[in-house]
């Protein structure tokens, strides 16, 4: 049996779909499973059991794949991604559509276990990791994102930098390298994915915005603090694990081209508070949190 999935998206986007994943995997344990995805994510994909294959495709353009036995709409509500799916003449469809209505204001991990389950396959909503990577002493700080509002300032992430200490690195992809620079220089680490992915899944703590990274944490469980401004972590947030969340209960535009106001709110204090907690302290040295804050 030929299985297509699509989820041509983002890195975060890739490893919350991680457990529908695994789910079509148990579904159809003899099947080649293969996944339409950007091609600089392979190193992710190579990381997921799951999936067999990985077929390039950056955004929603034709699929080079042909009659899968059955096809899985993992990438959105339609229409051109089904129609781009029906384009690879699949036996079977699973995808949201009129008959399966797609749901408001549901966390991302949820949503596709959702559309799976109503088609017969079971999903886990809590199989998010990936295999385990050497543990080492560094703390990540990764302030980039992919819109500006959800980057909080470069200013303030130097300031975090800073007070953590001489363990910090800065992460950033090669297009962010100005970025990391700022927050803080002679401690930044630009460079591949597999490298991102182990530095983050072997560190300490975390300290990141809404965006792939918060998620790479998640996968490998390690410690995080996340700042949410236009988008509820309801919807995106980390679902277990030791991860503090910080949020002030506002909503707004996740493609402005600056931070968004919630976002803002967030002070470095709050996240330094979080941070010490994480790390086995008590409050920041004299700091105060306000911040609607979620530990999970």
């Amino acid at each position: 049996m030929r299985v297509l999935v699509l989820r041509a998206l983002g890195l975060g986007d890739l490893l919350t779909a991680v457990p529908a994943l695994r789910g079509l995997r148990r579904a159809h344990p003899g099947a080649e499973i293969t996944l339409a995805a950007p091609g600089w994510l392979a190193d992710a994909v190579d990381r997921i059991d799951a999936v067999d294959r990985l077929v390039p495709t950056e955004g929603l353009v034709p699929i080079d794949y042909e009659s899968p036995d059955l096809a899985v709409n993992l990438h959105g509500r339609g229409p051109r991604s089904t129609e781009l799916l029906r384009a690879t003449h699949p036996a079977r469809l699973i995808t949201h559509g009129v008959h399966v209505p797609w749901p408001r204001h549901q966390h991302e991990v949820l949503r596709w276990c959702r559309l799976l389950g109503q088609f017969g396959i079971a999903c886990d909503p809590v199989e998010l990791r990936l295999p385990p990577v050497p543990r080492h002493d560094a703390i990540v700080v990764h302030p980039g994102a992919s819109h500006g509002a959800r980057r909080w300032p470069a200013d303030r992430f130097a300031a975090v930098a800073r007070a953590l200490g001489p363990d910090v690195v800065v992460t950033g992809s090669p297009a962010e390298e100005a970025l990391v620079r700022e927050v803080a220089p002679g401690r930044t680490r630009t460079g591949d994915l597999a490298g991102l992915l182990d530095l983050v899944g072997g560190a300490r703590l975390v300290v990141c915005g809404d965006t792939g990274v918060a998620h790479v944490a998640t996968a490998y469980g390690t410690p995080s603090v996340v700042l949410f401004g236009p988008v509820p972590p309801a919807e995106w947030g980390p679902r277990s694990g030791p991860h503090h969340v910080l949020w002030h209960g506002t909503t707004g535009d996740t493609f402005a081209d600056r931070p968004d106001p919630g976002l803002i709110r967030i002070t470095p204090d709050e996240v330094l508070d979080a941070a010490r907690s994480l790390l086995g302290g008590g409050p920041w040295p004299g700091s105060a949190s306000s911040a609607r804050a979620m530990s999970g």
